[in-house]
């Protein structure tokens, strides 16, 4: 473990994300994943037919996934999060296929969509400490010609993406500008979430 680390045992990850479990293991927060297997569409369902906010949405998301693997992990500080994009007011999830991926992305063509990062920290029925943050990102104008060469040279990688990108890798060339930390891209707020572990006394100050 590393040497910042003051808890007595590792944290819980509720997810299988390798992005975020990149993150935490860059900072030296030693983890166990344990993911959440929820049906995310089922529970964001109510939210959306009722017209929530898309930082509702990711949040509700979040907390549903730490309180669900809490309840198997007693006594364990349990880290959920999600992440939800939204473009004027309009929600997308992971494009279910590569045609499905480039109509998303003709639409982002030239215009800035939010990521919204839930995360929520959780032991036993308690929740720790719950926040949104939020990036912006500003797609440059493409084509459907560059966009058929993209999605042929990331493949079906973007399907594991609700953006159908990873700015870590090709996703990079569709963007112009961005505004928000490369973790909170990622979809794990971590600098909110070290800071609360200082806090709570598990991370050295």
């Amino acid at each position: 473990m590393s040497d910042l680390w003051l808890g007595e045992a590792p944290l819980i990850l509720a997810s299988k994300s390798s992005a975020r479990q990149a993150l935490l293991a860059a900072a030296g927060l030693p983890f166990e994943v344990s993911a959440a297997d929820i049906d995310e569409r089922a529970a964001e369902m109510p939210l959306r037919a009722r017209g929530a906010a898309p930082e509702t949405v990711a949040a509700h998301l979040a907390r549903t996934k730490a309180l669900a693997v809490a309840a198997r992990k007693p006594r364990r500080l349990v880290i959920g999060a999600d992440q939800v994009l939204a473009l004027e007011g309009e929600i997308f999830s992971k494009p279910q296929n590569l045609a499905a991926a480039k109509a998303q992305l003709q639409k982002f063509s030239g215009r800035t969509h939010a990521l919204h990062s839930a995360l929520c920290v959780v032991r036993d029925e308690n929740v720790l400490f719950e926040t949104v943050v939020t990036a912006r990102l500003t797609c440059r104008v493409f084509g459907d010609d560059f966009i058929d060469r993209y999605l042929q040279a990331a493949g079906d990688a973007v399907l594991a993406s609700v953006g159908a990108y990873q700015l870590e890798g090709l996703g990079i060339h569709l963007f112009a500008a961005i505004d928000g930390d490369h973790a909170t891209i990622l979809g794990l707020p971590m600098l909110a979430l070290l800071a609360f572990l200082r806090e709570e006394g598990s991370l050295a100050g």
